[in-house]
């Protein structure tokens, strides 16, 4: 929705109407509505929007998705629920997370032990990587 709209319709569409407690007040010509001011609220950028959804997507809870991206956990429980995103019911696997440098990830996958018995995913966050290893519960 463009800034400079309706909030009630979307319609860009109005006239000023008067002044109230110092602020521009505005009528919608097309559904009559009074408003006040644009809100300006604050925009995420969605590249956290996608990552998160991903690391969700990977197992992450969203407390930990926080810790990460540093995103409000509510923010991450709202985009869930606002894409409707719903993740594969498998509890045979139990994701673990590391941060790695570009140096430590080479490092990390040189090393053929890490590779075996787990499966790894690796995501970048800005200048560092995430490695998201599942492995199976032991029983």
């Amino acid at each position: 929705m463009n800034e400079k709209a309706c909030p009630n319709c979307g319609s860009e569409h109005y006239i000023k109407s008067g002044v109230v407690n110092h602020r521009q007040r505005y009528k919608c010509k097309d559904c009559s509505y009074f408003f006040t001011v644009f809100k300006d609220g604050k925009k995420i950028d969605d590249y956290y929007v996608n990552k998160a959804l991903q690391l969700y997507l990977e197992g992450l809870t969203y407390r930990e998705i926080e810790r990460i991206l540093g995103v409000s956990h509510v923010s991450v429980m709202n985009w869930v629920k606002k894409y409707r995103v719903k993740r594969p019911e498998n509890t045979n696997y139990h994701p673990s997370y590391r941060i790695f440098s570009a140096t430590e990830l080479s490092t990390y996958f040189s090393n053929p032990e890490n590779l075996r018995g787990a499966g790894n995913i690796v995501t970048e966050l800005g200048d560092k990587f995430m490695l998201i290893k599942w492995e199976r519960f032991r029983e």
